[in-house]
């Protein structure tokens, strides 16, 4: 009966994670300086509110607090450090995993930091370590403590089942069409050698809708009147253009050469 407790903690950590970091991200998205426009952006490569990469990353927060009395240092203070320093860590692996495997697996990157310094492949950056951390530390003193008690009578309340239950079916629709849509998205990548940026395609198609007015979808966000191979094909145009010009493209060759 424990693990079947333990694991049904881990779930609702996982889904109120993925939730909450879908907020946050599209508020952070909404007023970053970048977005000059003020527009709302759906974030990550799902349609509905769920970013699973913090979901994995609460979880994990939740779980590297409970092993804090594990870690040998008598001082308080640096053993908290210590402990804030590993939070980061691991969610910087996570991000590394999760990024490496869209850009071998579907020549997709769902995020860039290459603009930044200090970064690896756009992927993980010293700003983003040390936002984790930071975020860690958000969570060991003013969520931890109080998310014990809450989620030992969440998981006993019969409202539960339903929320899970409701979560974890629309998640895998969600992810089965996602999951097509991105199978499309893969063959014209590794047809035209590519690792493409999701959030510069969908921007492309939301410019692209402005400027025919016509309605945008936020959450369905590479939807249009316009085919998706259409949407991708002068979003290459774009690219090439960009490659040309010596900026930053999507062109696994950094050879390439305006036709």
């Amino acid at each position: 009966m424990t693990i079947v407790y333990d694991f049904m903690i881990l779930a609702l950590l996982f889904s109120g994670g993925s939730m909450i970091g879908w907020g946050i991200e599209v508020f952070y998205r909404r007023f970053k300086l970048s977005n000059k426009e003020r527009v709302w952006i759906n974030p990550g490569f799902l349609c509905g509110p769920c970013l699973p990469l913090y979901g994995f990353g609460l979880t994990l927060l939740y779980l590297l607090a409970l092993l804090e009395k594990y870690i040998p240092i008598d001082n308080d203070i640096l053993r908290k450090m210590i402990l804030f320093m590993i939070m980061s860590a691991a969610m910087t692996l996570i991000e590394l995993i999760a990024g490496e495997l869209f850009i071998i697996r579907r020549h997709l990157k769902l995020w860039d930091y290459s603009e930044m310094r200090f970064n690896y492949k756009g992927v993980i950056c010293l700003r983003f370590s040390i936002y984790w951390a930071m975020l860690g530390a958000v969570y060991y003193f003013l969520i931890h403590p109080r998310i014990l008690n809450g989620l030992a009578w969440f998981s006993r309340n019969p409202l539960f089942s339903f929320v899970i239950g409701v979560f974890y079916g629309i998640l895998f629709i969600d992810l089965s069409y996602s999951f097509r849509i991105t199978a499309r998205i893969k063959a014209f990548a590794e047809e035209n050698e590519m690792v493409i940026r999701y959030e510069e395609l969908k921007k492309h198609i939301r410019l692209s809708a402005e400027q025919r007015k016509k309605k945008y979808r936020f959450l369905r966000a590479l939807e249009s009147d316009i085919s998706l191979l259409e949407q991708m094909k002068e979003y290459l145009e774009k690219q090439r253009d960009q490659a040309y010009h010596g900026r930053i493209n999507d062109f696994i060759d950094k050879t390439f050469r305006k036709d």
